[in-house]
């Protein structure tokens, strides 16, 4: 049996892990192609998205072979490639009505509640603590299927943390934007303390990579530092990307908000404001616009607001969806304009 760290690395390794990602590729396209006929088809940039992850999860699962094999920094790079950034791409990729197959299925349907971001946390941290003990990261070097699974998991568990953040299921009523903040922290924190450990441990953890270090002349001690301060710079990197994120997504549900107060009062009509926060938070702004239009009888005012996008990137997540809208898709509310 190999005893390569990649994947990739032999016939046996390439079928266990990037015969898959062709799969999947197959059965989105598959997918994306049945919607077009009913006028559901993911925007180009969500779909973008998809084939991009999967695409950075081939490229790496490829790219980095001999490195991968003699350099735990470089290891370290192929895991967050793979179980942070493309696991958040792929997020970025589904919607409603594409995981409505899925969501049919009962066993599956059930599955959801591991998305529940109070759940979701504590098993993507779980499993990152886990995979990086001394005796399971030493194996999965040893054995490809044991590195498959390792890899299955972390695209997993990466995927179902990112998908209560930035994902189209609904989310609890309190999971709002300050949740959502404090949830982007949390995995972060979680993260950060496994990169300091990395980063200031005096001690070499895995033995596997003595012979590598040697061959590129770099101390055990200094490769083990280099990987935690690689960590260090890629959650940096994504947490401030997030925390843009947020920020802007606050400011246009504010204005959102205001903007349906003021048509309700220049219309005499009755919305208070933790309604039009609900509505808007849930990405259905437009919809209660098309209402408040409806009851004052102002057609043209309807249509501007069926219109217009009012979403961001990530559902609202207030928890106001049964699961039929998943399926229909009425709670894929973060279409970007095509």
């Amino acid at each position: 049996m190999s005893q390569l760290p990649l994947a990739a690395s032999t016939a046996t390794d390439a079928l266990l892990q990037l015969g898959p990602l062709a799969l999947i590729a197959l059965l989105y396209a598959r997918r994306a192609h049945t919607l077009a006929r009913r006028a559901h088809r993911p925007p180009r940039w969500r779909a973008a998205c998809f084939y991009c992850g999967l695409g950075l999860m081939a490229a790496t699962l490829t790219g980095l072979d001999s490195a991968s094999e003699e350099l735990l920094y470089a290891h370290m790079i192929e895991h967050l490639l793979v179980g942070d950034l493309a696991a958040l791409l792929i997020v970025l990729g589904l919607t409603g009505p594409l995981l409505a197959p899925l969501l049919r299925n009962k066993l599956i349907d059930r599955l959801r509640a591991l998305s529940h971001p109070a759940i979701a946390f504590p098993l993507w941290t779980l499993d990152l603590y886990l995979w990086h003990a001394p005796a399971l990261y030493e194996a999965a070097l040893r054995h490809p299927a044991i590195h498959a699974l390792e890899h299955l998991m972390f695209v997993g568990f990466g995927v179902n943390m990112w998908m209560c953040l930035l994902g189209p299921l609904p989310t609890p009523r309190w999971f709002g934007n300050l949740a959502r903040l404090i949830y982007i922290l949390a995995v972060r924190l979680a993260g950060t303390v496994l990169g300091n450990i990395f980063l200031w441990s005096g001690t070499v953890f895995y033995p596997f990579y003595l012979r590598g270090d040697a061959l590129h002349r770099i101390s055990p001690l200094a490769d083990q530092n280099l990987a935690g301060a690689v960590m260090m710079v890629e959650e940096s990197i994504v947490t401030l990307g997030l925390f843009c994120w947020l920020f802007l997504r606050t400011a246009r549900e504010s204005e959102e908000r205001q903007e349906l107060l003021d048509y309700a009062r220049t219309r005499g009509l009755q919305l208070d404001e933790a309604r039009a926060a609900l509505a808007v938070a849930a990405g259905r702004g437009a919809e209660l616009r098309r209402r408040l239009a409806a009851q004052a009888g102002d057609s043209a005012a309807g249509d501007r607001g069926e219109d217009r996008q009012l979403g961001a990137v990530g559902h609202g997540g207030r928890e106001p969806f049964e699961k039929a809208d998943v399926l229909a898709g009425n709670v894929d509310v973060h279409e970007a304009p095509q």
